[in-house]
């Protein structure tokens, strides 16, 4: 089941404590097409863990991928089909990551110092599943030189038969720099990616790394087959709303952020009615009405109140409508 064209045209990327099947759900109301990831799950916890509440996800997420965290390639062969049978599209692997706690568990971008081990991980993966399998890597690590490094990986992934790369477009740093520092401080290097893409035009390559919107990230991956965004589309969620008509060519699931609330209603009330907390989704929502009338206390009311036990959907009514009976007010809120 190879990846198509469209598959790697725009994603979010898989981020750690937010991209959980609420957030992947609140998403899919803004864009039919966007390929949504998964928090990074480490092969055991796939293994031995509760699965439902690890990789579960309901069917309205397609296309959703898996990410997986590991460097022992029976594990996550394992893993992998497990994923397989949950139904993902795609199972993806975590060459990127450079957490302390990652790299003591010796996956991440520390596997980027191991390409022939990160190559054996991907063919185990292959031989097991039909579905695509892809690495999400850096461009190198600490030292490396970033042209030795990223053509390395990527020579023994393509003779592994990986489906795609998505490259994040800066080195990480693995001893210096925070996860947070590594995501800011280590230069962007766009022309790395594309370079790696000229010399390998058969094998789709993503870009992902500092891009701030769909216009920056349409310029950033010209000649690339796609673009991944993480924090902005988490914090900007309204710039999904961009996605299927400017890159599909479609138009998008919902007119406006209004209507898309709506049509995301049955999935908190059915949260709701699982004794779920009204939080639980709306702490991914904060990011709405950014800049418009009522936006601070569309925020106040769902960071004080949504929090509360018994909170249910009136609370985020009221919250919206903080913005809504202002949108014709000449005052700010």
């Amino acid at each position: 089941m190879p990846l198509k064209a469209e598959d790697l045209r725009f994603s979010v990327a898989p981020m750690m404590d937010w991209t959980d099947r609420g957030c992947r759900a609140f998403h899919r109301v803004f864009s039919r097409h966007a390929r949504l990831y998964t928090e990074m799950v480490t092969a055991q916890a796939v293994i031995h863990g509760d699965r439902q509440r690890l990789i579960g996800f309901n069917a309205n997420e397609h296309p959703v991928a898996v990410q997986l965290g590991g460097s022992d390639p029976a594990l996550l062969a394992q893993a992998a089909r497990i994923c397989a049978d949950f139904g993902y599209d795609e199972i993806n692997l975590n060459v990127g990551c450079p957490s302390d706690r990652v790299q003591g568990g010796n996956f991440g971008a520390c596997l980027m110092q191991q390409p022939a081990l990160v190559g054996e991980c991907v063919a185990a993966m292959k031989a097991v599943v039909s579905i695509p399998v892809t690495v999400k890597c850096r461009i190198g690590v600490d030292d490396q030189d970033p042209e030795e490094a990223l053509d390395t990986l990527a020579d023994i992934l393509v003779a592994a038969n990986v489906d795609a790369l998505i490259v994040h477009a800066r080195k990480a740093w693995l001893k210096g720099l925070s996860p947070r520092e590594n995501r800011d401080i280590p230069p962007l290097d766009y022309n790395r990616v594309r370079r790696l893409k000229a010399r390998l035009p058969h094998i789709p390559i993503a870009l992902n790394g500092g891009i701030t919107s769909i216009t920056a990230g349409l310029e950033a991956s010209e000649g690339l087959d796609g673009m991944m965004l993480g924090r902005v589309a988490y914090h900007q969620p309204e710039l999904l709303h961009e996605v299927d008509p400017r890159l599909y060519g479609t138009p998008a699931p919902q007119p406006d952020t209004f209507a898309a609330l709506e049509a995301f209603e049955p999935y908190i009330a059915a949260h709701l009615e699982a004794g779920g907390r009204l939080s639980d989704i709306t702490r991914h929502m904060l990011g709405l009405f950014g800049g418009k009338r009522g936006s601070r206390l569309y925020r106040r009311r769902l960071a004080t109140e949504a929090v509360q036990r018994d909170a249910g959907l009136d609370v985020l009514h009221a919250a919206i409508d903080e913005v809504r009976t202002r949108l014709d007010r000449p005052e700010a809120a």
